[in-house]
Protein backbone atom coordinates (compact mmCIF):
# COMPACT_ATOMS: atom_id res chain seq x y z
CA UNK A 1 0.00 0.00 0.00
CA UNK A 2 2.40 2.22 0.92
CA UNK A 3 4.86 1.25 -2.15
CA UNK A 4 1.76 2.39 -4.26
CA UNK A 5 1.66 5.98 -3.06
CA UNK A 6 4.80 6.31 -3.29
CA UNK A 7 4.37 5.03 -6.90
CA UNK A 8 1.58 7.29 -7.20
CA UNK A 9 3.19 10.53 -6.06
CA UNK A 10 6.17 9.96 -8.57
CA UNK A 11 4.02 9.44 -11.27
CA UNK A 12 2.19 12.80 -10.78
CA UNK A 13 5.49 14.34 -10.26
CA UNK A 14 6.28 13.34 -13.52
CA UNK A 15 3.36 14.10 -15.00
CA UNK A 16 3.69 17.79 -13.98
CA UNK A 17 7.38 18.16 -14.38
CA UNK A 18 6.53 17.43 -17.73
CA UNK A 19 3.02 19.40 -18.07
CA UNK A 20 5.15 22.55 -16.64
CA UNK A 21 8.04 22.32 -18.89
CA UNK A 22 5.48 21.81 -22.05
CA UNK A 23 5.12 25.38 -23.69
CA UNK A 24 3.51 26.75 -27.19
CA UNK A 25 4.86 29.75 -28.71
CA UNK A 26 1.71 31.88 -30.12
CA UNK A 27 1.53 33.12 -33.85
CA UNK A 28 4.41 36.45 -33.59
CA UNK A 29 6.11 35.52 -30.99
CA UNK A 30 9.65 33.65 -30.59
CA UNK A 31 11.26 31.97 -27.96
CA UNK A 32 14.46 32.74 -26.73
CA UNK A 33 16.06 29.60 -25.30
CA UNK A 34 19.19 28.74 -22.66
CA UNK A 35 20.76 26.03 -21.51
CA UNK A 36 22.96 25.23 -18.80
CA UNK A 37 23.25 29.44 -19.29
CA UNK A 38 24.18 29.25 -22.88
CA UNK A 39 22.33 29.78 -25.98
CA UNK A 40 20.18 27.01 -27.46
CA UNK A 41 17.78 27.54 -29.58
CA UNK A 42 15.12 30.63 -30.64
CA UNK A 43 11.69 28.98 -30.58
CA UNK A 44 9.32 29.84 -33.20
CA UNK A 45 5.15 29.26 -33.36
CA UNK A 46 3.84 25.86 -32.19
CA UNK A 47 4.49 22.88 -29.41
CA UNK A 48 7.71 22.73 -27.66
CA UNK A 49 9.15 20.57 -24.35
CA UNK A 50 12.37 22.35 -22.56
CA UNK A 51 14.57 19.96 -20.44
CA UNK A 52 13.33 20.63 -16.50
CA UNK A 53 16.61 22.13 -14.63
CA UNK A 54 18.18 22.91 -17.83
CA UNK A 55 16.82 24.64 -20.08
CA UNK A 56 15.16 27.95 -19.56
CA UNK A 57 13.70 30.73 -21.50
CA UNK A 58 15.58 33.72 -21.55
CA UNK A 59 13.40 35.89 -23.74
CA UNK A 60 10.00 36.25 -25.23
CA UNK A 61 10.66 38.38 -28.31
CA UNK A 62 7.02 39.82 -30.52
CA UNK A 63 8.05 39.86 -33.84
CA UNK A 64 5.40 42.45 -35.00
CA UNK A 65 6.45 45.84 -35.78
CA UNK A 66 6.36 47.79 -32.79
CA UNK A 67 6.67 51.92 -32.56
CA UNK A 68 8.42 53.91 -29.90
CA UNK A 69 7.92 57.73 -29.51
CA UNK A 70 10.83 59.74 -27.72
CA UNK A 71 10.31 63.00 -26.24
CA UNK A 72 11.92 66.15 -28.12
CA UNK A 73 15.25 66.60 -28.23
CA UNK A 74 17.00 70.12 -28.47
CA UNK A 75 18.83 70.30 -31.90
CA UNK A 76 20.81 73.68 -33.36
CA UNK A 77 20.32 74.52 -37.00
CA UNK A 78 22.71 75.62 -39.45
CA UNK A 79 22.25 79.00 -38.44
CA UNK A 80 22.20 78.89 -34.66
CA UNK A 81 18.58 78.54 -34.38
CA UNK A 82 18.06 75.71 -31.34
CA UNK A 83 14.71 74.10 -31.89
CA UNK A 84 12.65 70.73 -30.41
CA UNK A 85 12.05 68.25 -32.26
CA UNK A 86 10.61 64.89 -31.13
CA UNK A 87 10.33 61.88 -33.22
CA UNK A 88 8.79 58.28 -33.90
CA UNK A 89 10.27 55.34 -35.09
CA UNK A 90 8.89 52.83 -36.63
CA UNK A 91 10.70 49.03 -35.93
CA UNK A 92 10.48 45.21 -36.23
CA UNK A 93 12.87 42.63 -35.04
CA UNK A 94 14.55 40.25 -37.80
CA UNK A 95 16.31 38.36 -35.38
CA UNK A 96 15.03 37.31 -31.90
CA UNK A 97 18.97 36.21 -30.91
CA UNK A 98 20.65 39.08 -31.53
CA UNK A 99 17.72 40.99 -30.25
CA UNK A 100 18.75 39.32 -27.14
CA UNK A 101 22.23 39.47 -26.70
CA UNK A 102 23.79 42.02 -29.15
CA UNK A 103 22.74 45.11 -27.30
CA UNK A 104 22.02 45.88 -23.74
CA UNK A 105 18.42 48.27 -23.19
CA UNK A 106 17.93 48.14 -27.34
CA UNK A 107 14.81 50.94 -27.22
CA UNK A 108 17.03 53.21 -24.87
CA UNK A 109 19.73 52.66 -27.79
CA UNK A 110 18.04 53.58 -30.57
CA UNK A 111 16.62 56.32 -28.93
CA UNK A 112 20.30 57.96 -27.84
CA UNK A 113 21.23 56.88 -31.55
CA UNK A 114 18.09 58.73 -32.94
CA UNK A 115 18.63 61.94 -31.26
CA UNK A 116 22.76 62.05 -32.07
CA UNK A 117 21.94 61.44 -35.81
CA UNK A 118 19.17 64.25 -35.65
CA UNK A 119 21.63 66.60 -34.36
CA UNK A 120 24.18 65.59 -37.33
CA UNK A 121 21.15 65.77 -39.60
CA UNK A 122 19.75 69.43 -38.53
CA UNK A 123 23.54 70.89 -37.51
CA UNK A 124 24.16 70.54 -41.71
CA UNK A 125 20.56 72.74 -42.65
CA UNK A 126 19.41 76.50 -41.93
CA UNK A 127 15.87 76.65 -40.22
CA UNK A 128 13.89 77.35 -43.61
CA UNK A 129 15.39 73.93 -44.85
CA UNK A 130 14.24 72.01 -41.71
CA UNK A 131 10.77 73.16 -41.58
CA UNK A 132 10.47 72.28 -45.61
CA UNK A 133 12.15 68.85 -45.68
CA UNK A 134 10.43 66.54 -43.42
CA UNK A 135 10.91 63.69 -45.89
CA UNK A 136 14.39 64.27 -46.69
CA UNK A 137 15.48 64.34 -42.50
CA UNK A 138 13.18 61.67 -42.08
CA UNK A 139 14.75 58.90 -45.18
CA UNK A 140 18.38 60.02 -44.14
CA UNK A 141 17.61 59.18 -40.34
CA UNK A 142 15.77 56.23 -41.33
CA UNK A 143 18.69 54.71 -43.49
CA UNK A 144 21.70 55.87 -40.78
CA UNK A 145 19.13 53.81 -38.00
CA UNK A 146 18.51 50.98 -40.03
CA UNK A 147 22.54 50.43 -40.42
CA UNK A 148 23.72 50.77 -36.96
CA UNK A 149 21.12 48.10 -35.71
CA UNK A 150 21.03 45.72 -37.30
CA UNK A 151 24.14 44.35 -35.71
CA UNK A 152 21.18 43.95 -32.66
CA UNK A 153 18.26 41.89 -34.94
CA UNK A 154 16.38 45.46 -35.45
CA UNK A 155 15.34 46.65 -38.50
CA UNK A 156 13.81 50.42 -39.21
CA UNK A 157 10.81 50.42 -40.79
CA UNK A 158 10.17 54.41 -40.78
CA UNK A 159 11.04 57.69 -38.94
CA UNK A 160 9.05 60.48 -38.47
CA UNK A 161 9.01 64.10 -37.14
CA UNK A 162 6.30 64.84 -35.40
CA UNK A 163 6.85 67.80 -34.24
CA UNK A 164 9.62 70.36 -34.80
CA UNK A 165 8.65 72.95 -32.35
CA UNK A 166 11.09 76.33 -33.18
CA UNK A 167 11.78 79.42 -30.20
CA UNK A 168 8.62 82.02 -29.52
CA UNK A 169 10.07 84.67 -31.14
CA UNK A 170 10.58 82.65 -34.53
CA UNK A 171 7.06 81.42 -34.00
CA UNK A 172 5.73 84.98 -33.84
CA UNK A 173 7.59 86.11 -36.57
CA UNK A 174 6.56 82.54 -38.55
CA UNK A 175 2.71 83.62 -38.03
CA UNK A 176 3.29 87.61 -38.41
CA UNK A 177 4.60 86.17 -41.72
CA UNK A 178 1.58 83.64 -42.71
CA UNK A 179 -0.73 86.97 -41.57
CA UNK A 180 1.08 88.74 -43.93
CA UNK A 181 0.91 86.35 -46.46
CA UNK A 182 -3.05 85.70 -46.13
CA UNK A 183 -3.58 89.29 -46.02
CA UNK A 184 -1.57 89.82 -49.64
CA UNK A 185 -3.97 87.04 -51.33
CA UNK A 186 -6.93 88.57 -49.41
CA UNK A 187 -5.98 91.57 -51.11
CA UNK A 188 -5.01 89.78 -54.36
CA UNK A 189 -8.44 87.80 -54.39
CA UNK A 190 -10.65 91.35 -53.81
CA UNK A 191 -8.41 93.01 -56.70
CA UNK A 192 -9.70 90.09 -59.21
CA UNK A 193 -13.03 90.45 -58.31
CA UNK A 194 -12.80 93.98 -58.47
CA UNK A 195 -11.81 93.55 -61.94
CA UNK A 196 -13.74 90.83 -62.88
CA UNK A 197 -16.52 93.23 -61.27
CA UNK A 198 -15.72 96.22 -64.07
CA UNK A 199 -15.38 93.84 -66.98
CA UNK A 200 -18.93 92.21 -66.12
CA UNK A 201 -20.08 95.73 -65.84
CA UNK A 202 -18.21 97.13 -68.88
CA UNK A 203 -19.67 93.40 -70.87
CA UNK A 204 -23.13 94.74 -70.07
CA UNK A 205 -23.01 97.65 -70.96
CA UNK A 206 -21.60 96.41 -74.28
CA UNK A 207 -24.05 94.06 -74.97
CA UNK A 208 -27.27 97.00 -73.68
CA UNK A 209 -25.93 99.11 -76.76
CA UNK A 210 -25.63 96.25 -79.12
CA UNK A 211 -29.23 95.19 -78.59
CA UNK A 212 -29.84 98.84 -78.54
CA UNK A 213 -28.36 99.47 -82.15
CA UNK A 214 -29.85 95.96 -83.58
CA UNK A 215 -33.44 97.50 -82.01
CA UNK A 216 -33.08 100.72 -83.89
CA UNK A 217 -31.36 98.92 -87.03
CA UNK A 218 -34.21 97.12 -87.03
CA UNK A 219 -36.74 99.52 -86.19
CA UNK A 220 -35.40 101.98 -89.54
CA UNK A 221 -35.54 98.30 -91.80
CA UNK A 222 -39.68 97.98 -90.48
CA UNK A 223 -40.03 102.03 -91.44
CA UNK A 224 -38.56 101.61 -94.81
CA UNK A 225 -40.15 98.42 -95.61
CA UNK A 226 -43.69 100.43 -94.62
CA UNK A 227 -42.58 103.72 -96.84
CA UNK A 228 -42.03 101.12 -99.65
CA UNK A 229 -45.09 99.28 -99.08
CA UNK A 230 -47.06 102.55 -98.92
CA UNK A 231 -45.44 103.47 -102.07
CA UNK A 232 -45.84 100.31 -103.67
CA UNK A 233 -49.51 100.40 -103.13
CA UNK A 234 -49.92 104.31 -104.06
CA UNK A 235 -48.63 103.28 -107.40
CA UNK A 236 -50.45 100.44 -107.78
CA UNK A 237 -53.50 102.66 -106.78
CA UNK A 238 -52.82 105.26 -109.29
CA UNK A 239 -52.12 102.43 -111.89
CA UNK A 240 -55.64 100.92 -111.09
CA UNK A 241 -57.46 104.34 -111.76
CA UNK A 242 -55.30 104.74 -115.31
CA UNK A 243 -56.24 101.82 -115.95
CA UNK A 244 -60.45 102.40 -115.10
CA UNK A 245 -60.41 105.45 -116.82
CA UNK A 246 -58.73 104.07 -119.72
CA UNK A 247 -61.45 101.47 -119.97
CA UNK A 248 -64.31 103.32 -119.35
CA UNK A 249 -62.68 105.66 -122.19
CA UNK A 250 -62.55 102.83 -124.23
CA UNK A 251 -66.06 101.49 -123.40
CA UNK A 252 -67.69 104.90 -124.37
CA UNK A 253 -66.14 104.42 -127.69
CA UNK A 254 -67.26 101.14 -128.28
CA UNK A 255 -70.94 102.23 -127.29
CA UNK A 256 -70.35 105.42 -129.61
CA UNK A 257 -69.37 103.18 -132.83
CA UNK A 258 -71.70 100.88 -132.25
CA UNK A 259 -74.74 103.71 -131.98
CA UNK A 260 -73.03 105.30 -134.96
CA UNK A 261 -72.35 108.24 -133.73
CA UNK A 262 -71.05 111.89 -135.38
CA UNK A 263 -67.55 112.49 -135.10
CA UNK A 264 -68.23 115.45 -132.92
CA UNK A 265 -69.93 113.32 -130.07
CA UNK A 266 -67.16 111.06 -130.29
CA UNK A 267 -64.87 114.14 -130.07
CA UNK A 268 -66.96 115.05 -126.94
CA UNK A 269 -67.14 112.03 -124.99
CA UNK A 270 -63.18 112.04 -125.42
CA UNK A 271 -62.81 115.83 -123.61
CA UNK A 272 -65.48 114.10 -120.98
CA UNK A 273 -62.93 111.13 -120.28
CA UNK A 274 -60.10 113.75 -120.11
CA UNK A 275 -61.48 115.74 -117.63
CA UNK A 276 -62.36 112.62 -115.45
CA UNK A 277 -58.82 111.60 -115.54
CA UNK A 278 -57.34 115.09 -114.85
CA UNK A 279 -60.23 114.97 -111.39
CA UNK A 280 -58.29 111.72 -110.61
CA UNK A 281 -54.98 111.03 -107.99
CA UNK A 282 -52.65 110.47 -111.14
CA UNK A 283 -49.76 113.33 -110.37
CA UNK A 284 -49.13 112.81 -114.33
CA UNK A 285 -51.47 113.73 -117.19
CA UNK A 286 -50.56 113.15 -121.38
CA UNK A 287 -53.31 115.34 -123.30
CA UNK A 288 -53.68 113.74 -126.80
CA UNK A 289 -53.12 116.35 -129.97
CA UNK A 290 -56.49 115.56 -130.69
CA UNK A 291 -58.23 116.38 -127.80
CA UNK A 292 -56.01 119.99 -127.19
CA UNK A 293 -57.50 120.94 -130.71
CA UNK A 294 -61.11 120.26 -128.73
CA UNK A 295 -60.67 122.60 -126.30
CA UNK A 296 -61.57 125.67 -128.73
CA UNK A 297 -64.41 123.97 -129.68
CA UNK A 298 -66.19 122.65 -126.55
CA UNK A 299 -68.88 124.65 -126.92
CA UNK A 300 -69.79 124.29 -130.57
CA UNK A 301 -69.58 120.49 -130.45
CA UNK A 302 -71.73 120.52 -127.22
CA UNK A 303 -74.68 122.68 -129.36
CA UNK A 304 -74.15 120.08 -131.89
CA UNK A 305 -75.10 117.06 -129.68
CA UNK A 306 -78.17 119.25 -128.46
CA UNK A 307 -79.57 119.74 -131.90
Amino acid sequence: MTAFIIGAIIIIAVLVLVLTNIRVVPQSKAYVIERLGTYFATWDTGLHVKVPFIDRIAKIVSLKEQVVDFKPQPVITKDNVTMQIDTVVFYQITDPKLYTYGVESPISAIENLSATTLRNIIGELELDSTLTSRDTINAKIRVILDEATDPWGIKVNRVELKNIIPPREIQDAMEKQMKAERERRESILRAEGEKQSKILVAEGHKESKILEAEAEKQSAILHAEAVREAKIREAEGEALAISKVQQATADAIKMLNEANASDAVVKLKALEAFSKAADGQATKIIIPSEIQSLAGLAEGITEAVKK
